[in-house]
């Protein structure tokens, strides 16, 4: 597989991670396995049918879809034909750009986007990336990012935060937090702090030596020893850490 990730330019740089683009491998057909990381995304089909969604969706070409942040792992597969294309948004990004209904119904799911809200494939081919900095740079509609604040919380302390704490530190409560998250991320800001702590460890696992036990990561990112680690790796990835 060819896959390629470009930064937005500066002035979207606070709403979307990065901008993509996919391309199968000429000769092999692949499984691609997404892991949840609490973002949302925009996607391009460019290419011939593409499965996705554990194998219940077919993508068409031409067409543009709302993916919404996941819970668990999702699998694609990846045809020798296949073109795709999109946006990572940002956490609770969403509705900076477009008027949908609360995320909560998007999640572990990829809709069909209406004709107002597509991308044009004609116009994408040649620079994409550019494309995509024009497209959003238009469609801004409040530079004003929900949750900001308590989504900074979270991922400055790896998702290591209670809610309750998370709720009195940003002046609000439990259950107004609650519908916010359900609102404009899709998850609950408990689930969200989870996968925050998810990545994390995942991400100390793939670069730690093999020296460093699993017990001592499960304890640095929050886990209450090496077993509860071991079963959160494999609900968000499939894999066990050992497979990693």
């Amino acid at each position: 597989m060819e896959y390629i990730k470009i930064k937005p330019c500066k002035e979207l740089e606070p709403y979307i991670h990065f901008f993509w683009e996919l391309k199968g491998n000429p000769y092999e057909a692949q499984l691609e396995r997404v892991y949840p990381d609490g973002c949302s995304g925009i996607i391009i089909n460019l290419g011939n049918s593409c499965l996705t969604d554990n194998g219940s969706l077919h993508l068409e070409f031409g067409k543009t879809y709302a993916v919404g942040a996941m819970n668990s792992y999702k699998d694609s597969l990846i045809d020798m034909d296949t073109h795709l294309a999109g946006a990572c948004l940002k956490p609770a990004a969403f509705a900076n750009f477009y008027s949908y209904d609360p995320q909560n119904i998007l999640i572990n799911n990829t809709v069909e986007f209406e004709k107002s809200n597509s991308f044009h494939a004609d116009k994408i081919f040649e620079k994409p990336f550019d494309y995509f900095n024009r497209f959003y740079l238009d469609r801004i509609n409040n530079k004003n990012i929900p949750l900001q604040s308590v989504i900074r919380d979270i991922d400055l302390t790896n998702g290591q935060i209670s809610i309750y704490e998370l709720a009195k530190k940003n002046c609000t409560t439990v259950r107004q937090l609650e519908r916010n998250f359900k609102k404009y991320i899709g998850l609950s800001p408990k689930e969200y702090s989870n996968i925050i702590r998810f990545q994390n460890a995942l991400n100390i696992i793939q670069k730690t030596n093999q020296h460093r036990s699993l017990s001592d990561i499960a304890f640095e990112c929050g886990y209450y020893d090496h077993s509860h680690l071991s079963n959160e790796i494999k609900r968000n990835t499939g894999f066990w850490p050992s497979s990693l």
